[in-house]
């Protein structure tokens, strides 16, 4: 193993120690051999690609699955951890890549339950408050989870952990969903955590994140361990190369065509907040054009998961605002989301088991779910071959690692799932796709060919909406850019003529009327200090 770099508050002991864990399933080995010391007040990486095995061994450590054999050492002493209460009461804590969270509870009451006994939920609302000012990870504990987006549930899920003043602390895609400025102060969090002496376990698929925060790191390939490295002394590069063992493809986007006709356009949108905690829409207006990609940048919780809602159907407008939304001239607003698939729309959403997946359905099933268009159903009969052949496909296409199309979506790792979900929607050849965080959760090399996937269909003509949290995703693919704040949208500038810092700060709604020329970074700050 490479050596390690001291971290401050560390002991001579190890707070974490695996041998030889190997976990078997009924069609693959997820887990096979693995060694692994963490020790107190270290920040270790576990990298690899989709399926490498990471988010299997984690489940292990945390007592969601047992392994098929190996030992577990828990500050010095073996342990067989049985469930993830167990985990808790040693001291263990984890931050899931899918959210377990009940939907139909409040904040304060999904975080009571990881809690002993039965805390007092008025005074544990004013922790949870108190903790995410000062990690800046705002949530309003009487919200109900189903109302809260993809990043609002990822800061739920930070703040339970935090809550439990954890020894080792388990971080599967942490940063996903947060913007640049919560990763800063998530950053400051954790290393105050292992000054104190926690451990803490980091799995991310961003290098650059990985590289300035922890002190070793470990890589898996094919549920083994392939290498160890210090990512100070590291490149992202080169990191990628362990993960993958080849060099990185990068994204390239290239010049567009000059844009066609409006395939999609949002005209004066505006509508009422969908619940007490839900933003409200105001004026929204927007063009995305054939051979272009357009982007949305934005603090989760603005206003983009009600956008997504109105332009998937979820969320159908009254008949009387249908013309607030338009597919290739024609008013769709009042329509649901199979009438607007049936025009030509693709869709993406940001929540990949329940919205984009149903869990416990195969992958051919849940393929037949939006691509029942492309063939797989003739006279009202589905066509079990054309399901498979079609699943196959989008398995073989974009590289997906799982026993096949009857493998159920629930069994794949969160980014295979995320690719199977972006090929089929690929695969359709949509007119117009609206794509919600379409990297969220992917490794490198996945990540960089579903962008040139989506820059081949702009490519192809077709007219492309992604929303992301990831500035630098929406830089590496976008041709213009607008931002979402309190529910209403920005201008949309070409990427030429604006950077991540004019960006990040038109996110708290400063930016200019549209038909002005951009505003530097410098002016808005200066504005903003003003």
């Amino acid at each position: 193993m490479a050596p390690l770099r001291q971290a401050a508050g560390a002991s001579a002991g190890p707070q974490l120690a695996l041998a030889g864990i190997r976990k078997v399933y009924a069609s693959v080995v997820a887990n096979d051999g693995i060694d692994l010391v963490v020790q107190p007040g270290e920040i270790h990486a576990i990298l690899g690609e989709n399926g490498a095995g990471k988010s299997t061994l984690m489940k292990i450590i945390y007592g969601v699955t047992a392994p098929t054999a190996g030992e577990i050492r828990w500050r010095g002493e073996p342990v067989a951890i049985q469930s993830p209460g167990h985990a808790r009461s040693l001291g263990i804590g984890m931050v899931f890549q899918h959210f377990v969270l009940f939907e139909t509870l409040t904040v304060v009451q999904n975080v009571a339950l990881a809690l002993p006994g039965r805390p007092d939920l008025q005074d544990l609302a004013q922790r949870i408050d108190a903790v995410g000012r000062r990690y800046g990870l705002p949530v309003d504990p009487r919200r109900l989870v189903h109302s809260l987006s993809v990043g609002e549930r990822q800061r739920v899920e930070i703040i339970r952990c935090l809550l439990q003043n954890p020894r080792l602390l388990i971080m599967d895609e942490p940063t996903s969903v947060l913007t640049p400025q919560a990763v800063r102060k998530l950053f400051d969090t954790l290393r105050q955590l292992a000054e104190e002496g926690c451990s803490i376990l980091y799995i991310s698929h961003k290098l650059d994140e990985v590289r300035e925060l922890c002190h070793n790191a470990t890589v898996l390939r094919g549920g083994r361990v392939t290498g160890h490295c210090v990512p100070a002394r590291e490149t992202p590069a080169s990191m990628a190369r362990m993960m993958i063992g080849k060099e990185l493809v990068p994204c390239r986007r290239g010049a567009p065509a000059a844009p066609g006709e409006v395939r999609l356009a949002l005209r004066a949108l505006t509508q009422p907040a969908q619940h007490p905690f839900g933003v409200a829409l105001r004026d929204v207006a927007l063009e995305v054009r054939a051979g272009e990609i357009v982007g949305i940048a934005g603090v989760s919780g603005n206003g983009q998961q009600e956008l997504l809602q109105a332009l998937s159907g979820e969320s159908p407008l009254p008949r009387a605002a249908g013309e607030a939304v338009s597919l290739e001239g024609r008013p769709v607003g009042h329509l649901g989301s199979g009438a607007r698939r049936a025009r030509g729309l693709g869709f993406v959403p940001e929540e990949r088991l329940g919205r984009g997946a149903v869990p416990a359905m195969s992958l051919g099933d849940n393929a037949l779910l939006t691509a029942h268009r492309q063939g797989l159903v003739r006279r009202g009969l589905v066509r079990r071959g054309a399901v498979r052949a079609f699943a196959r496909r989008c398995i073989d296409d974009f590289a997906v690692k799982c026993a096949g199309p009857q493998a159920p979506a629930d069994a794949l790792s969160g980014g295979n799932l995320q690719k199977f979900i972006v090929g089929r929607e690929l695969l359709q050849g949509p007119r117009v796709l609206v794509a919600a965080q379409p990297t969220w959760g992917v490794d490198v090399g996945a990540a960089a060919f579903i962008r040139q996937s989506l820059i081949a269909l702009r490519d192809a003509g077709a007219a492309l909406l992604v929303v992301s949290e990831e500035l630098d995703e929406l830089f590496e693919v976008c041709d213009r850019i607008a931002v979402m704040a309190n529910g209403r949208l920005s201008p949309a500038v070409p990427v030429q003529h604006t950077d991540v810092e004019t960006i990040g700060l038109w996110m708290s709604g400063m930016w200019p009327e549209a038909g002005t020329a951009p505003v530097a970074a410098e002016e808005v700050r200066h504005v903003a200090q003003a």
